[in-house]
């Protein structure tokens, strides 16, 4: 037996002590909260709860109508590995120097604690299921992913016909099918007449409720993650019908190519050569048969979504648990002729955010800018523990127990294409700016009360000059920070002792 399992048994022991202590003089055991940990991939707010009148997603309404419905949270970098490095470490790509698909916090800091690693560490358990760090969809779907094994007790990877049978998958442009690969960053699709349990999605939501089930009498961390809506979109076709083709809007592509005019080159590096729509020749109708997909596999995690609350309720569990949904970065859809993530446009920096808890007011939406680094912590304080210090993030607590009060924080997303193409952006209640190599590259201006879709650049506007050079000197208060990642090593796994 190595010193970090006889170390977890004792923790373990000493947690057991300390709950059969929190006994009140009625001799009323004090139960410790569990926590729900529920993570969608390349979601953005295309979701009915946040004004999405062409989405049909009622466990999303029902989520909104038990908690805290965050309007302005935002991803610390728009794409899937250090978004998600950065979630489960409560700290800024640049503190944990993750700012590619392969980085792995535990290279570079392999001492820092994880947010399921707390949780071992005060004796629960913490399993996961599905995708919490970076995996390639779909085809790392199945393994361990960029996973950190040290975050879990327990871990599940199933695997459905999304995987299996990829070669069955529609791609665009042509319509293309019988073919394995190449699906990562894709227009693709498929609507099998099919059950929700023969996707891994529908696995990932049974597995979890299994987790729950098998652990609801001991205090618990799980984690379930979804790799829809992530491309390609493949759901049961129930889901695709809920939505008519002749429904979807898209863009005027004349005016999206105005929208751009005055845009920085360094913003758009990973959409000018094949725009519209990311690759040349995909056409209008490919593109709207992209968004339904978009949108039907959104339906399918909501339905998964909603069969992990009928869980809890099942097994009496919702008032003592804590229930967290999240997706690590936005999304486009055609929108300004784009598409894809990778950006440090609102659409690719805005998430939706969901929090319940024992003694929230539910039905209440919260406007105050809020990142996902903080989720760490909230989740640590409203367990029950102290929140660990030197995390970038901080508990969202005062917001939850009253969503209006003022709050002075604002958000921070980077776009990193290599050490010399970088862009920071910041975004509060009402402006989003962006600099592109500290300014040198192009500056961006968007007032979101009167512009919500970042259509004016009103950066080179003299009348805001004043804005400019306010949120330059706080946003290069956080990109100055930035560390190249030192010469490759091999991965570091934290020693026994």
């Amino acid at each position: 037996m190595n010193f970090l399992h006889k170390t977890r048994i004792v923790l373990i022991f000493i947690f057991s002590i300390h709950c059969a202590l929190l006994i009140n003089a009625n001799g009323n055991e004090k139960k410790p909260l569990n926590v729900l940990f529920i993570a969608a991939d390349d979601l953005n707010c295309a979701i009915s709860s946040y004004g999405c009148e062409e989405a049909i997603t009622p466990n999303f309404d029902r989520l909104a109508a038990m908690g805290v419905q965050f309007d302005n949270a935002y991803c610390q970098q728009a794409l899937c590995g250090p978004s998600r490095n950065s979630v489960m470490t409560g700290m800024r790509p640049n503190s944990i120097t993750c700012y590619g698909l392969g980085d792995l916090f535990r290279v570079y800091q392999p001492n820092r604690t994880s947010l399921g690693e707390f949780f071992i560490n005060q004796g629960y358990y913490s399993g996961r299921v599905g995708k919490i760090y970076h995996y390639g969809n779909p085809d790392r779907i199945g393994t361990d992913g960029r996973d950190d094994k040290l975050s879990w007790s327990e871990r599940f990877n199933p695997v459905g016909i999304d995987k299996t049978m990829e070669e069955k998958i529609v791609r665009f442009p042509g319509g293309r099918t019988g073919k394995k690969g190449g699906l990562g960053i894709s227009m693709s699709y498929w609507d099998p007449i099919s059950e929700d349990d023969d996707h891994t999605d529908g696995k990932v939501a049974t597995q979890a409720i299994q987790m729950i089930e098998s652990n609801k009498d001991r205090p618990f961390f799980i984690a379930a993650g979804f790799f829809n809506p992530h491309c390609p979109h493949v759901a049961p076709k129930k889901y695709f019908d809920l939505y008519d083709i002749n429904a979807i809007q898209m863009p005027d592509l004349e005016l999206a190519k105005k929208d751009l005019e005055d845009v920085p080159p360094l913003a758009l590096k990973k959409d000018l050569k094949g725009w519209p729509f990311w690759r040349q020749n995909v056409t209008l109708d490919e593109a709207k048969q992209s968004k339904l997909a978009y949108l039907a596999t959104i339906s399918f995690v909501d339905a998964q979504v909603g069969r992990l609350l009928d869980a809890l309720e099942k097994n009496n569990l919702m008032d003592r648990t804590v229930i967290v949904f999240w997706s690590d970065h936005g999304y486009f859809i055609g929108e300004k002729g784009l598409w894809f993530k990778r950006k440090a446009f609102e659409l690719s920096a805005r998430v939706p955010l969901y929090i319940m808890a024992p003694g929230i007011k539910g039905g209440v939406a919260c406007k105050r800018t809020v990142e996902l680094i903080d989720l760490f912590p909230t989740i640590v304080d409203y367990a029950g523990f102290e929140v660990p210090t030197g995390l970038d993030g901080v508990s969202l607590r005062p917001l939850l127990e009253n969503p209006n009060r003022n709050w002075e924080r604002p958000a921070f997303t980077q776009v990193h294409h290599s050490s010399e193409e970088q862009g920071y952006s910041m975004r509060n209640e009402k402006w989003r700016y962006t600099e592109w190599n500290r300014g040198k590259d192009g500056v961006e201006l968007y007032n979101h009360e009167m512009d919500p879709d970042e259509v004016h650049n009103l950066a080179k506007n003299p009348e805001f000059s004043s804005v400019v050079n306010s949120m330059s000197k706080e946003l290069r208060i956080y990109s100055d920070t930035y560390k190249p990642k030192p010469a490759k090593k091999k991965k570091v796994i934290k020693k026994d002792g």
